[in-house]
C-alpha cells in the first residue's frame, strides 16, 4: 500500500520527520528512505506490490530523459540527496493501471526507466505533459512531487480518493503532506483531507475531475445499460488482477463482494483466495459467503470472532481509522479482523474487496428517494465523501495490515457511466434494490441465483447482529446517563448523539485531539426524507429491512 511524508521547506527537523513517517510503517514495511530535494523532504515507506526489484524504491529522482538509481544519489546521515541536475523528485502510493502501453510510448519518445514499477512513468509524464497528466490517469493514486526547475510543489490524488492522503501547514506556513493524519499529529496545526479530484500548485487546489458532475444522462435502453455495466465491472476487476504478488478477496456473501469474486474466478487460471468473517453466535454471511465460494471452487478461509474480538479491536480500529463515524467504525472492526488473519496466514499482499457499489447504485434507504432527482442528488454527495468512509475503511483496515486495497467498484470508467445513467432507471421500481447490476449479470452464471437475488444486508450486521448489538450495550454499560450528557457537551462539531458515538469520539480524541473536522460529519440516512429520519445509521432500523438480516 505504502505510504508517503513530504515536508515542502528545507527548514524541516529530519529525527522528527522520521518518526512521523515511522507512525505508518505497517503500509509500507519491505523498505523506507528518506530523500533531500534541496527545498524540503520527501519521505517513503515501501509495500512491493509491482516491480519488486530495488530499482522500484521511491521517491524517484529524474533528470532529463532519465530516472537515476539509488547509486547516483549522495547518501547522508539524514538520508540522500538528489544530484544537482536532477528535475523532478515524486513519490506516489498508487496503481497506475494500463501502465505498460504508456511506459512503451514513452520510451519511444526517448524516456528510460530502471524498474517495472508502474509509478515510475509519473515524472515522464509529468515532464511531458505537466499538471495535465492528472486527468490522463486510470489510476487509484496519491502523490507528490518537487518541480526543482520550476521550484515549485505539486500533489495530487484520484477522482475518488481511494488513496489517502492529508495536508496542514506547520507554524511557519510550511506544507506538510502525508499518507495518514497520524503521520500529521505532531507536524500541523490542522489536518485536512486532500480533496479528491483536486491537484495542489503554488498554494493552490485545483479539480481536475469530478466523478460526481454529470454534463447530460445516458440515452442507452434498459439492455444497453445492462451490457456496459457488465462489460466495465469486468474490465475494473481485470486491471485490479494485475500484480506481481499474490492476490487475495475479501467474500462477504454479499452481492458486491460475490460479483468481484465470479468475475475474478472467470478470468483467473487458478483457484482464488477468498476470505470470510463472521460472530461465533449469529453470522449472517458465512453461510453465503460459502455458497459462493463452492460456486467459484475457491480456496475459501473463515474467521470466526467473539464479542472478546469486537470489544478488544476497539480502539486499535479507531486509531487506525481515525475516525470517530458510527457505521464506518461498526463495520470497521470486521474488515480488520480478517485483515489480520489474511497478514498472519498467508502470503497476500492485494485485496480486492466490494466497496462503492452502493453509492452509485443505492442503499436500503435509498428505496424512500422521492424522486429520481433526489435520488441523484445523494449518489452525488455519497461519491464526493466517500473518501471519509468506506473507501477510508478499505484503505485503513487493510493497509495497517499491510496490505494493498482494490476497488473494482471504484473504476473511473465504470464509476462514470453509472453515475451517468439516468436515476429514473436507478429507483427501486423493480421490488429489488440494484435491480440494474443485479440485471447486468443475470446471464452469466457467475454466481449462484440465489446470491445475486439476495436482498442486501449492511457488513457490520452480516459479520452478526451481535456485533453492532456488543458495542452499543458495552457503551451503554460505560456511562451512566449524567456522564453521557456531560460528555456530549464537551464537543461542538458533530456532536454525539448516542452513548456509543460518544465512546467512539473519546477514543478518537486521545489519538487525534481536536481533529474532527477531518470528517465533515456522521453517516446517516438522509433524514429529511420520509422513513429515514432515524437515530441510527444501521439498515435494521429502516421499514424496509425485511429479509435483509436472514
Amino acid at each position: 500500500m505504502c505510504s508517503i511524508l513530504c515536508y515542502c521547506s528545507p527548514d524541516g527537523d529530519v529525527s522528527v520527520l522520521r518518526d512521523a513517517l515511522s507512525q505508518t510503517f505497517s503500509r509500507g514495511p519491505d523498505d523506507t528512505r528518506m530523500v533531500d530535494t534541496g527545498e524540503g523532504r520527501i519521505g517513503f515507506n515501501r509495500l512491493v506490490i509491482m516491480g519488486i526489484t530495488d530499482e522500484g524504491m521511491q521517491p524517484f529522482v529524474y533528470r532529463n530523459h532519465d530516472t537515476c538509481p539509488v547509486s547516483e544519489l549522495t547518501e547522508t546521515g539524514e538520508g540522500y540527496q538528489v544530484p544537482e541536475d536532477s528535475e523532478i523528485v515524486l513519490v506516489c502510493n498508487g496503481e497506475i493501471y494500463g501502465f505498460r502501453p504508456v511506459k512503451e510510448e514513452l520510451q519511444r519518445k526517448g524516456y528510460h526507466f530502471i524498474s517495472q514499477s508502474d509509478c515510475e512513468i509519473l515524472p515522464a509524464l509529468y515532464k511531458e505533459y505537466g499538471t495535465d497528466m492528472f486527468r490522463m490517469l486510470d489510476a487509484e493514486f496519491a502523490l507528490v512531487l518537487y518541480d526543482r526547475v520550476q521550484k515549485t510543489w505539486i500533489a495530487a490524488r484520484d477522482p475518488i480518493g481511494i488513496r489517502p492522503l492529508y495536508y496542514g501547514t506547520a507554524g511557519d506556513g510550511t506544507y506538510v503532506f502525508a499518507s495518514e493524519p497520524k503521520n500529521l499529529v505532531s507536524l500541523v496545526g490542522e489536518i485536512k483531507p486532500f480533496p479528491p479530484g483536486h491537484y495542489f500548485k503554488d498554494g493552490e487546489f485545483v479539480r481536475y475531475r469530478d466523478m460526481a458532475e454529470v454534463e447530460a444522462y445516458s440515452r442507452d435502453d434498459m439492455d444497453a445499460t445492462a451490457g456496459k455495466i457488465h462489460d466495465l465491472l469486468v474490465e475494473g476487476v481485470r486491471k485490479r488482477m494485475d500484480s506481481d504478488t499474490p492476490i487475495g478477496f475479501l467474500l462477504s456473501g454479499g452481492l458486491d463482494s460475490s460479483l468481484v469474486c465470479g468475475i475474478a474466478a472467470r478470468i483467473s487460471d487458478r483457484p482464488l483466495e477468498t476470505w470470510a468473517i463472521g460472530m461465533d453466535v449469529d453470522a449472517i454471511d458465512l453461510k453465503y459467503a460459502r455458497q459462493v465460494a463452492e460456486y467459484i471452487h475457491s480456496n475459501h478461509h473463515e474467521v470466526i470472532i467473539t464479542k472478546d474480538d469486537v470489544l478488544a479491536a476497539l480502539e486499535p480500529v479507531i486509531q487506525a481509522l481515525g475516525t470517530y463515524d458510527i457505521t464506518t467504525v461498526r463495520a470497521s472492526i470486521g474488515m480488520y479482523l480478517v485483515c489480520r488473519a489474511i497478514h498472519e496466514q498467508s502470503d497476500l499482499r492485494v485485496i480486492l474487496t466490494g466497496e462503492i457499489s452502493d453509492e452509485i447504485f443505492g442503499y436500503k434507504y435509498t428505496d424512500f428517494a422521492p424522486s429520481a432527482e433526489e435520488f441523484q442528488k445523494e449518489a452525488e454527495k455519497r461519491i464526493r465523501e466517500i473518501h471519509m468512509y468506506d473507501v477510508l475503511r478499505a484503505d485503513r483496515c487493510i493497509s495497517v495490515n499491510s496490505l494493498e486495497a482494490r476497488v473494482p467498484f471504484g473504476d473511473l470508467d465504470f464509476v462514470e457511466y453509472c453515475m451517468s445513467i439516468d436515476p429514473e432507471k436507478k429507483l427501486n421500481r423493480y421490488g429489488k434494490g440494484k435491480y440494474l447490476l443485479r440485471h447486468a449479470f443475470e446471464k452469466d452464471g457467475l454466481i449462484p441465483e440465489s446470491i445475486l437475488w439476495r436482498e442486501k444486508a449492511a457488513f457490520s450486521d452480516a459479520v452478526g447482529h451481535s456485533l453492532k448489538d456488543d458495542l452499543t450495550e458495552y457503551a451503554e454499560n460505560l456511562y451512566s446517563d449524567e456522564a453521557y450528557e456531560e460528555g456530549i457537551r464537551r464537543f461542538d462539531h458533530a456532536r454525539p448523539f448516542t452513548k456509543e458515538s460518544l465512546l467512539y469520539r473519546e477514543i478518537f480524541e486521545k489519538y487525534y485531539p481536536g481533529q474532527s473536522r477531518m470528517v465533515a460529519d456522521f453517516w446517516m440516512p438522509n433524514r429529511n426524507w420520509e422513513g429515514c429520519n432515524v437515530t441510527d445509521p444501521s439498515a435494521r432500523v429502516l421499514a424496509n429491512y425485511g429479509d435483509s438480516g436472514l
